[in-house]
């Protein structure tokens, strides 16, 4: 929910910021009920892959791992990352965030 309002208002960094949140936090909801450990960390790809996930599933992880830093840390991007988003890109990655988690609750 807050990815999609900070994607309705325009912010985009944002969005992508808590895209990739809500996709950690299922991967790790996922872990938790079925493997019976809470992992730590904010890897999507080995929580992905430690959920034996599916090629679509490490393919939406893939595209979100990097955003946790680079919506947040300038050092990482050479500036501004909010620089780095718009409107698409923010789509995009709310796409993969909700495919993750609606796998994530298939597995219940």
């Amino acid at each position: 929910a807050t990815a999609t309002t900070l994607l309705a208002a325009g912010i985009h960094y944002a969005s992508v910021f808590f895209s990739h949140q809500a996709a950690e936090q299922a991967l790790k909801a996922a872990t938790l009920e079925h493997l019976h450990r809470l992992p730590g960390g904010h890897n999507l790809i080995a929580l992905a892959n430690e959920l034996q996930a599916p090629l679509e599933m490490m393919d939406a992880a893939a595209e979100l791992n990097p955003e946790f830093t680079l919506t947040r840390s300038p050092e990482t991007v050479d500036g501004v990352p909010a620089r780095l988003y718009d409107a698409e890109i923010a789509q995009r990655r709310l796409a993969s965030a909700r495919r993750l988690i609606a796998w994530a609750r298939s597995l219940r």
